[in-house]
């Protein structure tokens, strides 16, 4: 087993695990669903590869919300009006359409996309070794672009940082990097275990990408971030 140290940086990001078409809306934290569409990504790993994803569906996830002291920045929500060109006189194709105060159709429907502003996250995954060797090496290669849950979110800072044998040898790393950007934790959001029974569930553990998406879900524990002791000098 080896573990993949990820750090997510980016002045908008955007994690979907219960969007609608009207309401997209971002979880707090990094998605397994989307770091590993990140992954696959970079891999060009394209289409429903659910062989791939069934080895990386039981992975140790640990996603850590890192901030300056007293930065609080509040979700950002983006405005859109799309799916102009709907007939008015068709009884489904109407409920599309974006009428005016005076009964005219509008330009278009409206939807609201929520994103998560000026975030930092590190993420560590365990992977056998195998897998954590595959997407290291393409996270610094990677066959397609790369981006923090849409498109329009573009990581400002490298996304890998490191594969390690250890879980704790990837968290010090990620805290050394938290310390020199004069960063604290906040919180970790991570998988729970038979012996919390705390927790809340979300479904994002893809089980198939591609045109038929489907997922699992997994239960997730929010807790205050514990430190290992890292220092700025490692």
């Amino acid at each position: 087993m080896k573990y993949l140290f990820l750090w997510l940086e980016a002045p908008l990001q955007s994690w979907g695990f219960d969007s609608r078409f009207d309401l997209r809306a971002t979880a707090l934290f990094p998605t397994k669903s989307g770091v590993y569409g990140l992954l696959l990504a970079s891999s060009g790993d394209s289409g429903p590869q659910t062989e791939l994803l069934a080895q990386m569906r039981d992975a140790s996830f640990l996603a850590v919300d890192f901030r300056k002291p007293g930065d609080s920045t509040p979700q950002l929500c983006d405005y859109h009006v799309v799916g102009n060109g709907y007939n008015e006189n068709s009884t489904w194709e109407s409920y599309h359409c974006l009428w005016t105060a005076t009964g005219k159709v509008g330009a278009g429907k409206q939807t609201y996309r929520y994103y998560l502003q000026n975030k930092k996250f590190g993420v560590v995954i365990g992977f056998p070794d195998e897998l954590a060797d595959k997407f290291a090496a393409s996270l610094q290669n990677p066959v397609y672009d790369l981006y923090l849950g849409r498109k329009c979110c573009v990581p400002t800072d490298f996304i890998y940082r490191g594969v390690f044998p250890s879980e704790e040898e990837a968290r010090t790393a990620m805290e050394t990097l938290a310390v020199q950007k004069e960063l604290a934790p906040d919180r970790c959001f991570r998988d729970a275990d038979a012996e919390n029974p705390d927790g809340f569930y979300i479904s994002d553990v893809p089980l198939e990408f591609g045109e038929h998406k489907r997922y699992a879900d997994r239960r997730v524990v929010v807790e205050p971030y514990v430190c290992t002791g890292a220092s700025a000098d490692g």
